[in-house]
């Protein structure tokens, strides 16, 4: 049990970063590529890669590669669903634009 429990505090500590949960509520629409996260997020594009590089290595999102462009989307189910149970409970259902729900979500 405490072996799951670890697992558990280390999968909620990748997800819980302010930088990464707005990056991850933007993919849960979708495969996102990494300018269109910058143009989301507002943050760096060195920032956003960095932030995506962590949740790669932890297997929550992979990339895939079409040219010269990377795309994202988030790959653990577990995630997915600790993403959508967080949008029910702090985004209203009515908040507009995709951007304004991961911003809410996020603060």
């Amino acid at each position: 049990m405490l072996a799951s429990i670890d697992e558990a505090s280390e999968f909620l500590k990748t997800l819980s970063g302010r930088s990464r949960l707005t990056i991850l509520c933007h993919l849960t629409d979708g495969e996102k590529s990494v300018g269109e996260l910058v143009r989301l997020t507002g943050a760096r594009d060195t920032s956003v890669s960095q932030q995506l590089a962590l949740l790669r290595k932890d297997g929550i999102v992979a990339a895939r590669r079409d040219g010269q462009m990377l795309y994202y989307s988030i790959v653990h189910d577990g995630a997915a669903r600790v993403l959508e149970t967080l949008r029910t409970v702090f985004c209203p259902p009515d908040t507009g634009t995709d951007s304004d729900a991961a911003a809410t979500l996020a603060k």
